[in-house]
């Protein structure tokens, strides 16, 4: 799984959204090729920030975001999707007076290439977005959202796809789907950095995890060995001593 060079390096990173506020604080990470990396933490511990971060949303106070081998930090969204990243935010992740197509054209408008034929690709990928075309984005199901937002994101064909918290406000039965369908991205070739405050079942799909607290990484290790340390269950997971996980 691991490749030599990692395809994303955060190193030292001090960020915030306004001067003297600083959000992250020092903080590090490492993503390799083909992994699917989970980032945890209470609310408040900077994970939303750190993936607005490293696609140019938040300024970098000190510290390298080095992506594919190129510093992006202090780069601009848009140059950063041309880098080859793709980042679906938690909220306003779709155009909801535009259909389920133009939505995908309005993802693959950066990328000079046939766009039909890529479109073609994410119908492949969700069958359900192929089906409804022609339907208004605004009347989809939340799931059914975060699909096209994912399909959209996945027009560029990045290397690196950055999901902000894709489940939140979604059903039981709903969540489970995302996951399936985050997992299924990542076994297509996709690196993956999943956001997530599910962080059970986030951490049960991950290759890695990192776990944030006030704006440091604390722990990193593999999601299987995070998921089932006593620590950080009692500390980040609600799961007290002796209590089973589900």
């Amino acid at each position: 799984m691991n490749s030599d060079s990692p395809i994303l390096t955060v190193k030292d990173v001090i960020a915030g959204y306004v001067a003297g506020v600083d959000i992250l604080q020092g903080i590090n990470i490492v993503v390799h090729t083909g992994e699917l990396v989970t980032v945890i933490g209470a609310n408040g511990a900077g994970k939303s920030t750190l993936a607005k971060m490293i696609f140019g949303l938040v300024p970098v106070r000190s510290g390298e975001v080095i992506f594919n081998g190129k510093r992006i930090d202090g780069l601009l969204p848009n140059q950063i999707v041309l880098e080859g990243m793709g980042y679906v935010p938690q909220v306003a992740n779709v155009f909801p007076s535009l259909s389920i197509s133009e939505n995908l054209d309005m993802g693959g408008y950066t990328t000079g290439t046939n766009i039909q034929a890529q479109k073609q690709k994410i119908y492949d990928i969700f069958p359900a977005l192929a089906k409804r075309q022609r339907q208004r984005a605004g009347t989809l199901s939340g799931g059914e959202r975060q699909m096209l937002a994912m399909g959209r994101a996945l027009m560029v064909s990045p290397k690196l796809l950055i999901l902000d918290e894709p489940t939140a406000a979604l059903s039981p039965i709903l969540v489970q789907d995302v996951f399936n369908l985050i997992q299924y991205v990542n076994r297509l070739g996709t690196t993956i950095i999943l956001v997530e405050q599910n962080a059970r079942k986030a951490l049960a799909i991950a290759h890695r995890g990192y776990v944030l607290d006030a704006g440091k990484d604390r722990f990193e290790g593999k999601g299987s060995d995070l998921l089932n340390d006593p620590k950080i269950g009692e500390l980040y997971l609600g799961i007290s001593h002796g209590q089973g996980q589900d």
